[in-house]
C-alpha cells in the first residue's frame, strides 16, 4: 500500500511542479539555515571524553588573602605550584595530573627546516592515562622522570611527520630552547573537543606537539601561556613559591562515593592549611566533573546559540510557507480526492496519501538542504573563529539532516492534509 500512495504522491508532485518547487525549496532552506547551526553547536558542545568524562574532576581550592573577598565568590580556577605539588603527592585520587600550557624553541637537526616555536604541554605523566592519549610509538615517560627533572619528550604526530617524516623516532635527540631532549614516545592523532584539560589557552585549541614534565619545564624556565591569579606578593618571579594560581590539575575518581571522598578531603586539606597560616579564608572547594566544568564555563560561544535560535525560526518560517502551499496544492485536488471518497476510500486513506505526498516533498527537501548545509559549513570553516576548522557534518548529524527534513515536513502536512479530508464528496461529484 505504501508503494501504491508513492506512486501516487510522484505523480501527483510532477503534475504540479511550480508548487512542488517552491515547497522544496522552502524545506531546504529551512533545513539548511537550521542543520549548519545544529552541527556548529553538536561539535563545540559535545563531551570530549564520553567513556570517561563522569569519571574526570576538576578540584578548585581558595588560597588567596582576605582582600577582596566577597560573599560566595568563586575559588580560582586554577592552583598555585604549592597547593598543586601537595595534591599530586597526596594521591588521593585514583590518578591525578598537574599542568599547564606553554611554547618550545624547536632547533631542527634538519637544516632545511628553519627553527621555530611549538605550542607545549609541561605536565605531570598521568596526563597520558588519565585522558587515554593514544600512543603510536614509545611510551610516556617514568614516575621518576618527572621527580627528576628528566630532558625527556612527547611528540605529537603532526610533530613527528614535520620533523622525522613520521618514521618512529623514539630514542632520538632533539634540541628544544637550546637543551638535548630524548625523544620516549609519539602520540596519535588526538585532539578532544573542547580542549577541556586546559580551557586557559583556548576552549577549542588545537592539541600540543610538546610534552614534557612540568618539572623539566619550570627549571629550564621554558615560557608558559595561560593566565595567572596572583596576590600579596605578587611581584614574586619564582613561581614556584609566588602567591599564584597559574596550573591545572584533574583527578579520575571512578565513582561517586570516591569524589564525595575526595570534596572532604579538599576541605580537610583547606582547614590544614589555614592552620598553618597559608589560607586565611574559610575552606572554598568545589569539585566538578568534566561536563559541569564545561557549563561552568560557558564554553559554547553565545552567538552560537543565537545563531541556532535565529536559524530555527527561520526553520518555522518555512515550514509556515509550506503548510500554504501545501494547503493550496491539496484543496486544487478537491474533486480528484471526492472522487476517491467516492469509489469507497476513507478518509484514514486519504490521509495516509497526503503524507506521503509530504514526506516525499521533506525527502526531496532534505536533500536539498543537506546540500545548503555543507555550503553553510564550508562557509563556516573560512571564518578566523578558533572553532571554524570542526565544523564537519557527521554520520549522526546527516541523519538528523533527512529525520528533521521529513518529520518537520510531515508535521507541516498535517493540517492541510486533515482539511482535505474534510471534502464533501457528493458535493463534488455534483460539481463535476
Amino acid at each position: 500500500m505504501f508503494a501504491y500512495y508513492l506512486d501516487l504522491a510522484l505523480r501527483s508532485l510532477k503534475r504540479n511542479k511550480v508548487l512542488t518547487a517552491l515547497m522544496v525549496l522552502a524545506i531546504a532552506l529551512g533545513i539548511g539555515a537550521s542543520m549548519t547551526t545544529l552541527t556548529v553547536l553538536h561539535v563545540l558542545s559535545g563531551d570530549p571524553m564520553p567513556n570517561k568524562s563522569a569519571k574526570l574532576y576538576y578540584p578548585q581550592l581558595d588560597p588567596r588573602d582576605l582582600d577582596g573577598m566577597r560573599p560566595d565568590e568563586e575559588p580560582p580556577k586554577q592552583v598555585s605550584w604549592i597547593d598543586g605539588m601537595n595534591l599530586l603527592h597526596a594521591a588521593r585520587a585514583d590518578r591525578q595530573v598537574l599542568m599547564t600550557g606553554g611554547a618550545g624553541a624547536i632547533q631542527p637537526s634538519n637544516a632545511s627546516i628553519e627553527p621555530f616555536f611549538e605550542d607545549a604541554r609541561f605536565t605531570t605523566r598521568g596526563f597520558f592515562p588519565i585522558f587515554d592519549v593514544p600512543f603510536l610509538y614509545g611510551h610516556p615517560w617514568s614516575p621518576q622522570d618527572d621527580d627528576a627533572s628528566a630532558r625527556v619528550v612527547v611528540l605529537s604526530r603532526k610533530l613527528n611527520e614535520k620533523l622525522y617524516g613520521g618514521a618512529d623516532s623514539t630514542g632520538k635527540v632533539m634540541h628544544i630552547g637550546g637543551k638535548d631532549f630524548r625523544i620516549v614516545g609519539v602520540i596519535d592523532t588526538w585532539r578532544p573537543t573542547p580542549h577541556f584539560y586546559d580551557l586557559m589557552t583556548g576552549n577549542y585549541s588545537d592539541s600540543e606537539g610538546l610534552y614534557m614534565p612540568l618539572t623539566t619545564a619550570v627549571d629550564l624556565k621554558f615560557p608558559t601561556n595561560g593566565s595567572r591569579d596572583c596576590w600579596s606578593n605578587s611581584a614574586n618571579t619564582d613561581m614556584k613559591t609566588a602567591n599564584c594560581t597559574w596550573l591545572q590539575f584533574w583527578v579520575e575518581l571512578d565513582t561517586p562515593a570516591k569524589a564525595a571522598a575526595y570534596k572532604q578531603y579538599l576541605v580537610n586539606y583547606s582547614q590544614q592549611q589555614k592552620s598553618l597560616g597559608r589560607f586565611q579564608r574559610e575552606p572554598n572547594v568545589h569539585l566538578r566533573d568534566l561536563m559541569q566544568w564545561l557549563d561552568y564555563n560557558k564554553v559554547v560561544p553565545s552567538d552560537v546559540h543565537l545563531q541556532m535560535w535565529l536559524a530555527l525560526g527561520f526553520l518555522v518560517v518555512c515550514l509556515v510557507n509550506t503548510i500554504g502551499l501545501m494547503l493550496a496544492k491539496f484543496l486544487r485536488r478537491a474533486s480528484e480526492l471526492g472522487v476517491r471518497r467516492a469509489l469507497g476510500a476513507s478518509r484514514r486513506t486519504v490521509f495516509a496519501q497526503l503524507l506521503v505526498e509530504a514526506g516525499a516533498v521533506g525527502l526531496v527537501g532534505g536533500i536539498g538542504g543537506l546540500l545548503l548545509a555543507l555550503l553553510g559549513l564550508w562557509l563556516v570553516r573560512l571564518q578566523p573563529s578558533s572553532y571554524a576548522q570542526l565544523a564537519h557534518l557527521d554520520l549522526e548529524m546527516l541523519a538528523g539532516t533527512f529525520l528533521l527534513a521529513v518529520g518537520a515536513t510531515l508535521l507541516a502536512g498535517l493540517l492541510p492534509a486533515w482539511r482535505a479530508c474534510l471534502v464533501t464528496p457528493a458535493l463534488q461529484l455534483k460539481s463535476n
